[in-house]
């Protein structure tokens, strides 16, 4: 799926296309609709870098006991733990 922004959007907005699809994308990540790492993806980001602009905007990552566990279960799985 494309989505299309005219120029002329983008100019009255002041923002470059990569800086409008970093804006959808951090508010996307926000609203839980979009994994860390899906967001990091789209806005074509190393996890650091995506972490370091959430941090820039005071944004806290998403991670609780469930992700913890899943985590866990991968480093076992993996034979690291």
């Amino acid at each position: 799926m494309s989505v299309v922004i005219s120029d002329d959007i983008l100019q009255a907005a002041g923002m470059s296309e990569a800086k409008l699809k970093l804006e959808i994308v951090i508010i996307l990540f926000q609203k839980y609709k979009i994994s860390i790492g899906k967001a990091r993806h789209l806005a074509g980001m190393h996890l650091i870098e995506f972490q370091q602009e959430l941090a820039k905007r005071e944004i806290c990552v998403h991670y609780d006991v469930e992700d913890f566990q899943a985590d866990v279960e991968t480093l076992r799985r993996l034979g690291n733990l």
